[in-house]
């Protein structure tokens, strides 16, 4: 029911999974006249991996996280969290109020033993293919063993998303060198330096996107400015290349020639692709999607909900901080 769009753009990605994948079963948690209303329009009345299961009330885009967790006890969002702690389901998929949607699933779910707190991780492009990010906006201060965290999650996710058995890992600085940065990064550096992780020391901003290490690692402010000024830069291009296209004659010439390529730019940047991002650490799997996700960018969020369940994350995550909490408590003794 959430985001800008609701069962306008849930129920038809959702048909669209259903058609791609033989082995899935949904369940569309909501207002049941709307969501039927829906699923006669695309014709999904009668499938048999598509389920209804109703929820009286919904969680505003701009509600306050805590009255969605104390008031809103039968919408649509704790619902679907409810049935993944039951075990009805194994992922909640989601568009709506990223606040409440973080408060709610850490109050249901819980966080995974040794994990501090949940981190939200999603994919950006690089000029290599991908790097997945976290945290992006969930934890504003964190301290060293919050980073650390979030690299064995980051790393785990990474092993079961791409198949990467050693997935490097940075953490995001103002500086490569070691002298670099605030007391924070500096203690992170050492703690997550003495694990078993593949980590590649410190990165900087422009290292994001060139695809120098897999996972990058930050605390939610920082993760959130990069990401939110990566996308304005986006838009930005975007918009000055249609500008200059525009200009004249030539340069609309210009454009037709160079169409291919600017497709194929346009296909590779593409946020429908990258769409649906991870809250970490919970036990459990809960995804969030762009509030103004279309039907292929929800069709993406679906699609990272199946694989995390396919390679169990939640239980993977679970085991790395169990060994790193037994290597450190040897260290000690």
């Amino acid at each position: 029911m959430g985001g800008d769009f609701g069962p306008e753009v849930t129920v038809p990605a959702a048909a669209k999974a259903l058609d791609q994948y033989s082995d899935i079963e949904l369940v569309l948690v909501g207002q049941e006249t709307q969501l039927i209303e829906q699923l006669r329009v695309h014709g999904l009345e009668n499938e048999n991996r598509l389920s209804i299961h109703p929820a009286t009330q919904v969680v505003g885009m701009d509600e306050m996280p805590a009255i969605a967790l104390k008031k809103k006890k039968d919408s649509s969002m704790r619902v679907a969290i409810n049935l993944v702690k039951e075990g009805s389901v194994g992922a909640c998929i989601s568009a709506g109020n990223t606040g409440a949607l973080m408060a709610t699933s850490k109050f249901v779910l819980k966080t995974i033993p040794g994990i501090h707190r949940p981190a939200i991780c999603t994919s950006l492009p690089t000029v290599r293919g991908h790097t997945h990010m976290l945290d992006l906006g969930a934890n504003i201060d964190c301290t060293a063993e919050h980073l650390l965290q979030f690299a064995v999650m980051g790393s785990v996710l990474a092993q079961s998303v791409d198949d990467n058995s050693q997935p490097s890992i940075g953490l995001l600085n103002i500086g490569s060198e070691a002298i670099k940065g605030n007391e924070v990064v500096k203690e992170a550096s050492q703690l997550i330096g003495h694990t078993s992780l593949n980590y590649a020391g410190f990165i900087e901003g422009d290292d994001i996107y060139t695809g120098k290490v897999d996972v990058v690692v930050s605390d939610g402010f920082v993760g959130n400015v990069s990401l939110k000024t990566a996308e304005g830069l986006a838009s930005l291009v975007k918009t000055v290349l249609k500008t200059e296209f525009k200009k004249n004659i030539f340069t609309r010439l210009a454009a037709l020639i160079a169409l291919p390529i600017i497709k194929a730019v346009q296909h590779t940047l593409d946020p429908r692709q990258y769409n649906g991002a991870s809250l970490l650490g919970l036990n459990g799997i809960v995804i969030k999607s762009h509030g103004s996700a279309d039907v292929d960018s929800f069709f993406n969020a679906i699609k990272i909900a199946s694989i995390e369940i396919d390679k169990s994350v939640p239980e993977r995550i679970s085991k790395e901080i169990e060994l790193y909490l037994q290597q450190h408590e040897e260290k000690i003794a």
